[in-house]
Parts: C-alpha cells; structure tokens; sequence
C-alpha cells in the first residue's frame, strides 16, 4: 500500500534522538530551546514556543489571546477538529465561515460578508479568527488582516500543514498578518518530532503568556513572582496552566529534520509538479494555486468530476484503496460531526465544503514518494475513472 504520507527520518535524526537518551536531559533540557530558535529562524519570527501537539498550541494561543466565556471564535469547517475545539476547549463559542471553490481556504470574501451581516444585526462578531493554510497553501492573509483591523479581532494562523510555505516571498509564520501562527510536527506533516507543535508570534506578551500557559502557569522569574524567593528551591504558580511541554528527544528530532525543510518542500512541489502535469486529462480537478502563495504541499487533494465518471465518490476512493493507494479524505466538514451536529451546525450552512466533501480525495504524496511509485497511483486512477 502506498500511504497518503509518511515521514522520512535518517540516520542523523536517528543520532540526534540517541545522543538525547544518554544525556541528562531527557526533558526540559537544551535541545527544546535550540529546537525552537530553529523554526522562529527559518520563518523570521521574533518567539517560538514548542508544545507537544498542535493542538495544545491552538490551545494556549486562544488562552494567551484572552478568548473564554461569551467569545466567539470563527474558523473553517475544513480542517480537522482542533481547529475548532481550541475555542470550545477555553468556554467560547465557535462559528465556521465557508470555503473558497477554488483554494479551499476560508474564504476571505464570505468573511467579508459573515462580519458585515453580523455587525448589521447585532449579532457576536469573532474575539478571534482562526484561518486554516489547508494542504499547506497559505490564506489570503493580507485581507483576512484588514478585515481584522476593521472589525476588531485577533488572528491565529492555523498552519499545521504550512511550515516551509510562503506567501507574498515571506514564510508561513512570521506573523506580519496575524498575532500567533501554530505548526504541527505529527508524523505525516512536513517536518516531524513525533508528535509536537510550535506557535509563533511577534509579541512578546503573547509568548510569556504562552511559556507560562505550557508548563502548569509556574515561573522561577522573580519578576512575575508575587513573593521574594524562599531560595534556590523556590517557584510559584501564577496562572492556571497546562503540561504541555515538549520533550528534548522530540525536540532533537525535529532539531535534525529543520535542516532539511527547505529540501523536503522542494521534493513535495515537484512531485505535485508531476501529478498536475500527468493527471491534466482526467475527469478531476487538481489543486489551484493562488498567485502570491508557494505551498507547502502537506497534501494534495484532487476533486472529481463526478457528473463524468460512471463511479461515485465512495467507489473511486475504495478502488484506489483496493489497487493499493492509500488514499484519504482531509476532511469531513466538522459540523458534520455528531458532537458539533449537537451544537446546532447543519451542512445546509456551508454550500461550498458540502461540496468539496463530495468530490475531494487526498491522494499520496510524501518527501521519500519515487517516480515508480507516483506512476501506480496516475496508472490507477486513470484505471479506475
């Protein structure tokens, strides 16, 4: 089976984590600070602060940020969850806006809209908005960003598929059109520490608060201490905070994998390079590149025409799957979900990822993927539609 995406670990990153295991830090030790002066380097932003997921960063950033009880937060309803239950998670409520047909993205045109029907009517306008850089293509960032100085609300980029991606000749992450940007590093995603995440931000408050928020809310800073110190043993808990930290072997992991992010996106665009070119003449659609963006390519999602295949949706996906390519479906619309379904969404809000859940599959792409292997997959899906 060819997996939709797999990571790509050497024998340095292999290293690197042993070197770790017979150290004396397993945990809160150096490589977690050098881990994080790597990702704020390579996106030119001022903080980074690593976590051990994505969405324990999404989280924090919301916390930092102030969202809680009585805010609402607006995101997409195509992504994966965490995207919006970092909203749920601080006792706000969340609200999607649809996609664009053609990236994917919230769409920065029907936010436009939501926000002006909005203020017309009284109703809650967002404490934050978080955008989502699906399959690593960034948002339009820059009207997302007027429209947040027009209306009021904080941004958090949600760039977990994104790291190595740029928009307007500037990394993904270095925050010029938003307050924090959150990284994944899951296995699947385009650098790796196992599980892991890192948010970035420009201001200083945002990521004290956040250092604060990721390990319990204790400081040994005297200055944020309410007390003198007891001695060298001495700490205080100020905030109510989280363990959240990452350990220094994912940390020298992912430390390794960054020296070569620049060579993995190159690999990922290439690959998608193939897949546009072979895969032109068939009755689906590949993605759309915007302009101003240079995608990181964590994914590549085709759509089908289904009006001119003789298959449906399922039965394309389950043929591909039975011909050995694992395929997958990034994602399902989150109001679908049961547990959101509870909260009074329905798919009659949302024309747009409604479709786009009817047509999308995610089909292989991966640092390691050979020519051999992108030809079975262009071999079987002509096969098949």
């Amino acid at each position: 089976m060819i997996p939709y995406g797999r990571q790509d670990i050497s024998q340095e990153d292999i290293n690197a984590v042993i070197e770790v295991l017979k150290s004396d830090f397993l945990t809160q030790g150096p490589q977690v600070p050098l881990f994080e002066k790597s990702v704020k380097e390579a996106v030119n932003a001022k903080h980074a602060i690593a976590v051990n997921s994505a969405t324990s960063a999404l989280h924090i950033a919301c916390l930092s940020i102030g969202v809680g009880k009585g805010d609402v937060v607006w995101t997409t309803p195509i992504t994966f969850v965490a995207s919006a239950n970092c909203a749920l998670y601080c006792g706000a409520d969340v609200d999607f806006v649809d996609i664009d047909p053609n990236t994917y993205n919230m769409s920065s045109k029907l936010l436009s809209q939501k926000l002006a029907h909005a203020k017309q009517n009284n109703l809650p306008l967002p404490k934050v908005v978080i955008p989502v850089h699906l399959c690593g293509q960034s948002c339009e960032m820059d009207k997302i960003h007027a429209l947040s100085i027009e209306y009021g609300f904080a941004i958090i980029e949600d760039a977990s598929h994104a790291i190595g991606g740029k928009y307007k000749e500037n990394p993904v992450g270095n925050c010029q059109y938003s307050d924090i940007t959150v990284f994944s590093f899951h296995p699947v995603k385009i650098v790796t520490t196992a599980e892991g995440g890192v948010a970035t931000t420009n201001d200083a408050v945002l990521a004290k608060k956040m250092d604060l928020l990721r390990s319990h809310g204790i400081t040994r800073e005297e200055s944020l201490m309410e007390e003198p110190s007891h001695g060298g043993w001495y700490y205080e808990q100020v905030d109510l905070g989280l363990n959240y930290r990452m350990t220094d072997m994912q940390a020298a992991l992912g430390l390794s994998q960054m020296l070569r992010l620049h060579e993995f996106v190159a690999k990922r665009n290439k690959i998608a390079s193939v897949y546009d070119d072979s895969l032109s003449n068939l009755p689906l659609k590949t993605p759309f590149q915007i302009e101003d963006s240079y995608s990181s390519f964590h994914l590549y999602v085709i759509r089908l025409k289904l009006a001119n295949i003789s298959l449906s949706h399922k039965e394309v996906f389950e043929r591909l799957r039975a011909n050995g390519i694992g395929v997958n479906l990034h994602y399902i619309p989150i109001y679908l979900h049961p547990y959101y379904k509870k909260l009074g969404f329905s798919k009659e809000q949302f024309p747009e990822s409604n479709k786009y859940y009817q047509e999308a599959i995610s089909i292989p792409i991966f640092h390691a993927m050979t020519f051999d292997q992108q030809k079975l997959v262009v071999q079987a899906l002509t096969k098949i539609i």
